[in-house]
């Protein structure tokens, strides 16, 4: 299952557009350095992403996770195939999967008395691999936002300077309540207001490309190789919903900015070369609709980034069949 090809034998878009570099000039060595692609059908690996030491001295132990597939989102309830070893098996980890690289997604506050020497497990089992995340608070794991912001992409491999040293989250506010109950079909009102300290300045790239390029010359920047080590991200405020919980389809209005690593041109991320950031409402209330086509229980997550560091925000909802007359 793990070799399984691409629904209908398409190409994924990296892939189709590796191609057309080929036919237009590409160096040919770069076909030897594909690798395949797949939008369904791969497992999902957990990933300890590090720890942060807070103001009153206690420890978050960070995670994220990487979903091989380009497609595909896995709902993996909480269980044998979805657990923290040792313990409590629930310690708020998602039980949706977006695809892609997800950094940063959730953090587990350590345990008094943790040692350097103890592990916190996060074992994940999805198309029958299992794969399992180990953490400690050794100090080469420590973290800080520096460290934060350039693994996320918003710096290059070691560049910082005091301004954007000086970069905080983004705040966020809920309007209404934290815990909701629906009908299947009904939309959900969300509104968060967001500030921020406008660190750091918002990159061009995020302005997508100029008005009057050609076609031949989005193409060119579509293929243009990345020049950085580390993977590159836009710098721009922006709120996305997301689902972190529950296994039915919701959609949502208007269509949210991905908060996963979706590296391929044209695509709304700010990692996607061509992005365009979302204008910043001016009251900072940043409004949305969720709808639900499942009965069931549903954990939105809410996420402010600035394209450095980010803040969250959780919205349970509990969905009811509809009505029936």
């Amino acid at each position: 299952m793990r070799k399984r090809a691409r629904a209908g034998g398409l190409l994924s878009f990296p892939l189709a557009l590796a191609c057309l570099a080929a036919g237009a000039g590409a160096p040919a060595e770069a076909g030897a350095q594909l690798r395949p692609s797949y939008d369904y059908g791969q497992w999902v690996s957990p990933a300890f992403e590090g720890w942060v030491e807070n103001e009153d001295g206690t420890i978050d132990i960070l995670f994220g996770y990487m979903n091989r597939n380009w497609l595909e989102e896995l709902h993996v309830p909480v269980g044998p195939e979805n657990r923290f070893l040792g313990g409590e098996a629930d310690l708020g980890q998602p039980t949706r999967f977006l695809p892609r690289r997800n950094r940063f997604v959730f953090k587990v506050r350590a345990p008094e008395g943790l040692t350097e020497d103890d592990e916190i497990v996060w074992e994940l089992t999805t198309y029958r691999e299992t794969q399992r995340a180990y953490a400690s608070i050794k100090p080469d794991f420590r973290l800080d936002n520096v460290a934060i912001m350039s693994e996320t992409g918003s710096l290059g491999a070691g560049t910082s300077d005091a301004e954007t040293r000086a970069n905080i989250p983004p705040s966020i506010r809920l309007e209404g309540d934290a815990e909701r109950t629906a009908r299947v079909g009904e939309p959900v009102e969300l509104v968060a207001v967001v500030t921020d300290d406008g660190v750091p300045e918002r990159s061009e790239r995020a302005d997508g490309p100029p008005e009057d390029a050609t076609p031949e010359e989005l193409l060119a920047r579509a293929l243009r190789p990345p020049v950085r080590v580390t993977v590159a991200k836009s710098n721009a405020l922006h709120f996305t919903w997301f689902p972190y919980r529950g296994g039915g389809a919701v959609e949502l209005d208007p269509p949210q900015v991905k908060p996963w690593e979706d590296t391929r041109p044209f695509q709304n991320s700010p990692w996607s070369p061509m992005w365009v950031a979302p204008v910043v409402p001016e009251d900072g209330r940043w409004a949305a609709t969720a709808t639900f086509f499942e009965p069931g229980e549903y954990v939105l997550r809410g996420r402010a980034d600035d394209g450095g560091l980010y803040a969250d925000v959780e919205v349970r909802v509990r969905v009811e069949p509809p009505d029936v007359e």
